[in-house]
């Protein structure tokens, strides 16, 4: 089953305790270089569009990419000025090209290694020279130690539960989610779905970097423990 179907329409009341405000301020400093701020910046796998108008509102044209459409009509039903399109990242077809690209909160950790491949070429191919290209990624460590973890989170109408299984052989976590909400009839509801994420080494990610064509790569550790940063640029 696909990632962020019925997830969709709870994402943001289940992602309350992310911090979107101090995420986009060090994004910002992550795009910026030498004072100078790029003008259209791309956010992929941008979700349901929280960090995108917070950069929006900063005074940055924003453009928002996201695989899954259930994700982008969530994101549509907040005005902004954000031109959001349904895409893969695989499949990246933008009208123009953009001053800086961002992936927040392991987005690219949803692609298998060919994916990720052709993904790069894709960003690389629309950014700009010298354009900053800024993403975090969970580790393949905390990937790994999240082999069989359960988690529960309760709501006053909604119920996630959700278990996490790591391949060794495929080097992904398996995440299976059921969604529990409460029905007009006060019946209660099923849903359910299958995340997946690739476990990236800092070596391997800096290898497809540079064969993409990207230099200058860059690795800063996050405050949050199991996820780094990472920052490339295309060349001038």
């Amino acid at each position: 089953m696909s990632a962020y179907t019925s997830l969709a329409a709870y994402y943001d009341e289940l992602t309350k305790d992310v911090d979107y405000k101090a995420l986009a301020d060090l994004y910002e400093s992550l795009i910026t270089v030498d004072g100078k701020k790029p003008e259209i910046v791309l956010d992929l796998a941008c979700g349901t569009g929280r960090l995108t108008r917070i950069l929006a509102n900063k005074g940055y044209q924003m453009i928002g990419v996201d695989a899954s459409e259930e994700m982008l009509v969530k994101a549509g039903e907040t005005k902004s000025d954000v031109l959001y399109l349904h895409q893969s990242l695989t499949e990246l077809d933008l009208y123009g090209t953009v001053d800086a690209a961002i992936c927040s909160l392991d987005g690219l950790n949803y692609l298998s290694p060919p994916e990720l491949d052709l993904a790069l070429r894709r960003i690389f191919l629309f950014c700009n020279p010298g354009a900053v290209f800024a993403f975090d990624l969970n580790t393949a460590e905390k990937l790994a130690a999240q082999d069989g973890e359960f988690f529960c989170d309760e709501r006053q109408d909604l119920l996630c539960i959700w278990r996490a299984s790591f391949d060794e052989s495929e080097r992904a976590c398996y995440y299976e989610f059921d969604l529990f909400t409460q029905t007009e009839r006060n019946l209660w509801k099923r849903e359910s779905e299958t995340h997946v994420e690739y476990a990236y080494t800092k070596a391997e990610i800096q290898a497809k970097l540079e064969e993409t064509g990207f230099v200058d790569i860059r690795f800063i550790d996050g405050k949050e423990e199991g996820r780094i940063f990472i920052t490339a640029t295309r060349p001038s």
